[in-house]
């Protein structure tokens, strides 16, 4: 079987909050759907009921913490902490590729750190609704 044409490395990516740009201050942006579901067994062989729930999604965000006013993304999320802010991803940022846009609450990341260490976070931003989906123009 050949390979997928459609497989990639993630790299050239593109992560932004409404028109601004932070993709060279983040290392990864990945949306993850949790979707339930739940199974009740009878006692006939063939007596199974399954039920699957509706999707929630998260969008996990890690990188460095730059907390330069204006330009930062730590500084963006800790000024709109607890708004619903717009986000932008794309794992490839090449005219064609899938984006996706979602509507996800701001978290403030940590401030600080430990000594000779990078000043790094981790996120997860609870998405409102669905992530739309579209090529990128």
């Amino acid at each position: 079987m050949p390979a997928p044409t459609g497989a990639y490395v993630i790299r050239n990516a593109l992560v932004k909050i409404g028109s601004t740009t932070y993709t060279n201050q983040v290392t990864k942006a990945r949306l993850v759907p949790d979707t339930p579901v739940q199974t009740l067994r009878t006692l006939v062989p063939d007596g199974a009921v399954t039920d699957v729930d509706s999707t929630a999604w998260t969008l996990e965000l890690s990188g460095v913490a730059d907390w330069t006013n204006a330009t930062g993304i730590a500084d963006a999320l800790n000024d709109a902490a607890g708004a619903l802010i717009t986000m932008t991803i794309a794992p490839k940022n090449l005219t064609g590729q899938m984006q996706a846009v979602v509507s996800c609450y701001a978290i403030p990341p940590e401030f600080g750190g430990e000594q000779g260490e990078w000043n790094l976070f981790e996120l997860e931003l609870p998405v409102v609704g669905f992530p739309v989906f579209s090529a990128l123009p």
